[in-house]
């Protein structure tokens, strides 16, 4: 396998490219460092790679970056680069959403429709379904976004299936229910919960709590990516949960007791864009890709507490 990654400074793309320089991939890792969190945490992410022989790093963005060059002898591209976040994809910043998650997609896709790929793995979002589909979630309900940012994970997706109907680009689109883990970005959940329990700063929750998530461990999503780079179907869609539904009330109580810390939390009222429940029906994926997540949630936010409580020099008890 040479396999293109993109958005490889990233939580995920950073943890996939580990997986595939471990089992001997060559790996390209693109990145173009956008200014959503800070740039020292993306190459903390990508210290051990830097000096993998067989992963080469390329900074540039997808809208500019010479794909002829860094796609020569490619087999597989896995597409995790894009601007992340509902909450701030409202207003005046929706166009940096549509040009790093939809117009860059674009340019990819017709980058390689003439190219012999094996797979082209698309990282698309749970936040296409919006609060209309019946839970569990599957991938044939109407999807209707509730934030701009879904929209356009939507929108990327489609053109991949348009690509793969058109070009027979072999397009496989992976929809990420909430991944968690070391790495994790500053602005997610659960590194917020986390690193506010091991300081003793407040914790700000939107909402009452009461609304529940399918938490998925990054290693399962790499393990999903890497079976889908394998078999998935050309033109497939497919959920990748962790196999539960929990409530944030919930996972604050697991925090609490995995940091031995009493939380001090500040509730404010829901966000434009927020989902008010995800839950996953992984039957196709485990059906076709043989997914199976096996790490459970209070593992999970074991290994992301270990991995802060390092970061910040914080002990857990």
């Amino acid at each position: 396998m040479k396999a293109l990654v993109t958005g490889a400074a990233g939580f995920i793309g950073s943890t996939l490219a580990d997986t595939l320089t471990a089992h001997g991939a060559e790996v390209i890792g693109l990145d173009c460092f956008t200014d959503y969190y800070a740039r020292d945490i993306k190459e903390q992410n990508l210290a051990g790679l830097r000096a993998q022989p067989k992963f080469t790093f390329v900074e540039d963005q997808l809208q500019t970056v010479p794909l002829e060059r860094i796609l020569d002898g490619v087999t597989h591209v896995f597409h995790l680069a894009a601007q992340a976040g509902v909450r701030k994809s409202w207003g005046r910043d929706f166009l940096t959403y549509t040009t790093h998650n939809v117009d860059a997609t674009q340019r990819l896709l017709e980058a390689v429709k003439d190219r012999a790929l094996e797979r082209f793995v698309y990282a698309s979002s749970s936040s296409v379904y919006g609060d209309v589909a019946a839970i569990p979630m599957r991938e044939d309900a109407m999807v209707q976004p509730v934030s701009p940012y879904g929209v356009t994970k939507l929108a990327a997706e489609h053109l991949c299936l348009l690509y793969a109907t058109n070009y027979g680009v072999p397009a496989v689109a992976l929809r990420f229910f909430t991944v968690y883990g070391p790495r994790q970005r500053p602005d997610m959940g659960f590194h917020r919960f986390i690193r506010a329990a091991l300081t003793g700063q407040p914790i700000t929750l939107y909402g009452d709590g009461e609304q529940t998530r399918d938490f998925t461990f990054v290693k399962d999503i790499v393990s999903a990516l890497v079976a889908a780079g394998e078999r998935g179907r050309s033109g497939g869609v497919y959920n990748i949960g962790g196999g539960s539904r929990v409530s944030v009330n919930e996972v604050l109580a697991l925090i609490a007791r995995i940091t031995g810390r009493t939380l001090d939390i500040r509730r404010e009222p829901s966000q434009k864009g927020d989902m008010r429940d995800t839950f996953a029906d992984t039957s196709r994926a485990k059906a076709e890709l043989g997914f199976s997540p096996s790490t459970s949630l209070e593992q999970g936010l074991q290994a992301e507490a270990e991995w802060l409580a390092a970061l910040l020099n914080a002990p857990l008890r």
